[in-house]
């Protein structure tokens, strides 16, 4: 603005001097001369609100220039791999627009520059008909990192749009909190799962977040990862899509009690493990510190976690063995110190037979885990507070009750089933969108269906991932492929779930491992040191890359061997 100023003034003192001359001159009348002096008075009483307005007209004689050029000069550069962008311009006034603003500057106070005009978003335009269709994933969780394993990229273009490059092996998170796995143990970068979004032209991997859906015109909005590279923050782009694949997962139960998003750490991500050993390792050296009281040395060793389900029990078993085995050894000044409690407001591991659920409470209780059932009624920064009154203060808080929908479903125009998720049919469709599907966590069964709707298990997502491939698949030999054409296909067979059984470690080379399909049926239950080998031979096999399977089984040896690592970085 201070340019402009600069210009605005100069422009006053030039246009002055030469009406001064002309009027002496004899070349105009000193009414019309004193008219346009009182002209550039105010056009230097305006020079400030007006910057913008001689910002176009130099623009104005720009354009007429390019113009008589061929229009080089407002020609968009090429698109990059059918990535369109169309950049902000400026719009030029017109000379009688301008003069009118001009001639009203005496008489109106200085006002705020105008804003640019927007930038208009970025896209991923519709496929042409020559093009092969498009495949928009949400998410790269269990679900949707599956289909983009099984999906046929023959017939597709794939395009995936997740907040995280990498799909995480759950099951195995809990060990990377004690140093059991080290971290890239349990991710895998999702471009090694499908090469085609790295190498093939019309598929791309998106760091960012969907933020919403426009199912007629076949779009979907999104927000890129904050990044300094970026033309603005936040930077927003849209993709058009023929199929469209919703997998974005579900977010931690908080059940709205006060201050468990502020205090807790969830157990759901890599960046919630490295946090938590962070703390652990920071609390076990922290207490050594001199002057601190008996009561301050217990409260900062005293590891709560919240919710019985397979993740708390097996995290509550990884972190008593790391104490009995790690930390007596390499912390021995503040070892007695060192506490679990493990609450739950009904019984621990529901769904597993009762007989492992009695197996898995006594051991957890002879390896100093106290187990307390009871609700919290609020979480404060040191310490709990149960239903009933009782306080139990904490150095580090686990939070693992289980999952629900997230904000970006829950602002989804879609319908609902039992519980918030997004609904869907026998073939995993999503009835009042056409061209959509859901699975995983963020899916369920519309209740006309007559199906319940299914766990939030990494089996099921997998499955419906798996199933969902073959689908499309099918559509695609037959022609449905395209937006708006799969109502030409036949769909084949509705997705069926068969519950194959659960396993959970509860430390100290134990495991419970439960076959039956449901809970009410007979089948296999077995514990202890062979359910234990069974659960690694299990996870192992499970593990998607082989790379990945060599990083566990070479951690695992060096545990045995070494003990786990108890580096603090970060």
């Amino acid at each position: 603005m201070a340019a402009w100023s600069r210009i605005g003034r100069g422009a006053q003192l030039s246009l002055s001097q030469s009406l001064s001359r002309i009027v002496s001159e004899g070349g105009a009348s000193p009414a019309d001369g004193a008219s346009a002096l009182r002209g550039a008075g105010a056009l230097s009483r305006a020079r400030v609100q007006h910057a913008s307005s001689l910002h176009s007209l130099a623009f104005a004689g720009i354009a007429g220039r390019s113009a008589a050029a061929g229009g080089h000069l407002l020609q968009p550069a090429p698109s990059s791999r059918g990535i369109g962008t169309t950049p902000a311009r400026l719009h030029p006034a017109s000379s009688a627009a301008v003069a009118a603003e001009l001639s009203d500057a005496e008489t109106r106070e200085p006002e705020a520059a105008a804003a640019p005009p927007p930038r208009r978003m970025s896209s991923l335009g519709p496929t042409k008909p020559a093009e092969k269709p498009r495949l928009v994933v949400l998410g790269t969780g269990w679900a949707a990192c599956r289909l983009l394993k099984d999906v046929d990229t023959s017939a597709y273009d794939v395009v995936c749009v997740s907040p995280r490059n990498h799909m995480v092996f759950t099951p195995l998170l809990a060990s990377t909190c004690v140093g059991t796995l080290e971290f890239r143990s349990v991710v895998e970068p999702v471009s090694r799962i499908q090469s085609a979004l790295a190498t093939r032209p019309g598929s791309y991997f998106f760091l960012a977040n969907c933020t919403g859906v426009d199912t007629r015109a076949h779009e979907v909005f999104c927000t890129a990862a904050p990044g300094d590279g970026l033309p603005s923050d936040p930077y927003h782009f849209k993709i058009a899509y023929d199929k469209l694949v919703i997998a974005s997962g579900a977010e931690p139960l908080t059940f709205n009690i006060k201050g468990v998003k502020e205090n807790a750490i969830f157990l759901r991500e890599v960046s919630h493990a490295q946090e938590i050993r962070r703390k652990l390792l920071t609390n076990l050296m922290l207490s050594e510190n001199p002057g601190l009281s008996e009561e301050e040395k217990a409260r900062l060793l005293h590891c709560v976690v919240v919710g019985g389900g397979p993740t708390g029990v097996e995290f509550s078993g990884e972190l008593s063995d790391f104490i009995m085995r790690d930390v007596r050894e390499r912390y021995a000044h503040v070892k007695d110190y060192v506490k679990v409690t493990l609450i739950e407001a009904n019984e621990i591991l529901s769904s597993f037979d009762i007989g492992l659920r009695q197996y898995a409470t006594n051991h957890l209780s002879k390896y100093g885990v106290k187990l307390v059932r009871g609700i919290v009624k609020e979480v404060k920064p040191t310490e709990i507070t149960l239903s009933d009154g009782t306080q139990v203060p904490y150095g580090l808080l686990v939070w693992s009750t289980g999952v629900g929908p997230s904000e970006f479903v829950k602002s989804l125009d879609l319908p609902k089933s039992p519980g918030g998720r997004i609904g869907v049919d026998e073939w995993l469709r999503v009835p009042s969108a056409p061209d959509m599907f859901a699975l995983g966590d963020c899916a369920g069964f519309l209740e006309q269906t007559g199906k319940p709707v299914l766990p939030a298990l990494a089996q099921v997502a997998e499955r419906e991932g798996r199933y969902l491939a073959r689908l499309l698949g099918r559509v695609a030999a037959q022609g449905g492929s395209k937006a708006h054409c799969i109502g030409k296909a036949e769909l084949g067979e509705p997705f069926v779930y068969k519950h194959i059984g659960s396993m959970a470690s509860v430390g100290r080379y134990k495991a419970l491992v439960d076959l039956r399909e449901n809970k009410d049926a007979k089948g296999v239950s077995m514990a202890g040191f062979i359910s234990w080998l069974m659960w690694r031979s299990a996870y192992l096999t499970r593990v998607v890359s082989w790379r990945n399977r060599f990083y566990v089984a070479v951690n695992w040896a060096t545990t045995l061997v070494f003990g786990r690592d108890n580096t603090r970085i970060g």
